[in-house]
């Protein structure tokens, strides 16, 4: 199995979470691929981020949607139709968390797989 981060960047943002207040949010689109079969993945992790210097991922606030799972491959037409899915999939899915994700602060870079 081959697991490929097609995008990946951190955002400022705000949750409750399990009783713990949370600053930033990790935002990625994976690419999962075995034997013929792809599955495509939006996924947001909401953590403390309690100074600029703090990115310790807690994997307690973590939800994902799969977008499309099906025979094919991975190609630079589905990761841009995926990648283009994001943003509204992550504003679904923080909601169901209560949080939200300032798009316009990011934390780092986006980084792109």
């Amino acid at each position: 199995m081959k697991v490929i981060d097609v995008y990946e960047q951190y955002f400022k943002a705000y949750c409750v979470y399990n009783g713990v207040e949370r600053k930033g949010a990790a935002v990625k689109l994976t690419a999962e691929s075995d034997q013929g079969r792809i599955k495509y993945e939006v996924s947001i992790t909401f953590f403390p981020h309690r100074d600029a210097e703090d990115f310790g991922i807690s994997y307690d606030a973590y939800v994902s949607r799969v977008l499309f799972e099906d025979k094919g491959r991975r190609s630079a037409k589905r990761d841009a139709e995926y990648l283009g899915m994001v943003k509204e999939t992550v504003n679904e899915l923080a909601e169901e968390t209560h949080g939200t994700v300032y798009w316009d602060e990011p934390l780092i870079e986006a980084r792109y797989g």
